[in-house]
């Protein structure tokens, strides 16, 4: 299906699914399935994202249009074709919590069944359907075993990591098998947000502002985190995407990474870290960026995406449609076109938005 107005086929590169816990519970080891226990199970896969998303009243566009959540495949289907999207790459709701996990073995348990389920339910039912697997980080060696078995046998493109939940930071040492395993399969890691606690929020009593800083200061941890430990030096065949935070938070980062790493010297006799001393962090992240390792999410109506372009490059930003959370279909449509219209962006790079930043990132 090509879009009449660009000749450019859409790819979304960060849409959504509403939890089936029951269906999940299905996919359960049969040693976890106590009868008694069986609905208290399907209830609690996942943990809370945070104690700041329930216990208030609020409304989104998208309620306000009369979108529910009663959202499956045959409805994820109905909008692709309103809003001419020829492929979505679809993460999770509720699981975006999934590193808050404490058990390991549920940790394991947990993810290869919504991995089983996501499959079974949407990648195999519409070819438009991508997915990107949970991994177990509370284990990092069953979290490579899964990766493995994700992308060799069930088809996905790589794996997601909660920007906030495990037990340590993204770039840690810790998590470095789980990158090499990527780097092996050729394969895309996400950082997503979602979880909002524990960033300095948690008594904030109104959750716009929370919302609107969440997702960004998750993500820009995260990415200090890969970025100062060398993550991507040393795992170069890796695709790297930190999604649902904007474009803002990544100039930010540039300018304060600069300045602190040129005050706060930290010695690498070994070369380990990334950034070295003498070098100018943006221009390191910057280099990434135009070898195709680095992506941004990104949903088409940020006023400084020009901004962010003309530093980075078009091939680093892939549209997210975040279907089907807060925003209505309406708003979705307005944001694709308000890429294909905004005059500030190349031909070039509108396709870049539009579809060419996904396909290289989940190499599709």
């Amino acid at each position: 299906m090509t879009n009449v107005s660009t000749g450019t086929k859409v790819i979304d590169g960060d849409g959504h699914i509403f939890e089936d816990f029951d269906a999940i519970a299905g996919f359960i080891p049969k040693m976890y399935r106590h009868p008694m226990k069986q609905e208290q199970m399907n209830s609690r896969i996942f943990p809370p994202l945070d104690h700041l998303h329930g216990s208030r009243e609020s409304v989104s566009p998208a309620g306000l249009s009369g979108r529910g959540r009663d959202i499956g495949p045959e409805e994820w289907m109905a909008f692709l074709d309103e809003a001419k999207i020829d492929t979505t790459v679809l993460y999770p709701t509720a699981a975006l919590a999934y590193g808050k996990i404490v058990s390991i073995d549920w940790a394991v348990a947990a993810t290869t069944a919504y991995n089983d389920w996501l499959s079974e339910t949407y990648l195999k039912r519409d070819s438009r359907f991508r997915g990107m697997a949970l991994i177990p980080g509370q284990d990092p060696a069953a979290a490579v075993i899964e990766l493995r078995r994700a992308v060799e046998e069930l088809g996905m493109s790589g794996a997601m990591l909660p920007s906030n939940g495990f037990d340590t930071d993204l770039g840690s040492p810790i998590y470095w098998p789980i990158f090499e395993e990527a780097d092996r399969l050729g394969c895309a890691i996400s950082v997503h947000g979602g979880c909002h606690d524990g960033l300095g929020m948690d008594r904030l009593n109104r959750y716009a502002p929370v919302h609107a800083l969440g997702h960004p200061l998750g993500v820009m941890i995260s990415f200090a985190s890969i970025i100062f430990n060398g993550v991507m030096d040393h795992y170069p065949n890796v695709k790297y995407a930190f999604l649902e935070g904007g474009v803002a938070w990544v100039l930010m980062a540039l300018e304060r990474f600069d300045r602190s790493h040129e005050t706060h010297m930290e010695f690498d006799p070994l070369k380990r870290w990334g950034p070295q001393i003498g070098e100018k962090v943006s221009d390191y992240i910057i280099r990434h960026a135009q070898e195709d390792r680095l992506f941004i999410g990104i949903e088409g109506d940020e006023p400084l995406l020009p901004t962010a372009i003309e530093v980075l490059g078009a091939q680093s930003f892939v549209f997210s449609s975040d279907f089907p959370h807060e925003v209505s279909n309406e708003m979705i449509k307005e944001e694709l076109d308000g890429i294909r219209t905004n005059e500030q962006l190349t031909t070039s790079a509108r396709d870049a938005l539009l579809r060419g930043s996904a396909a290289s990132l989940y190499r599709l």
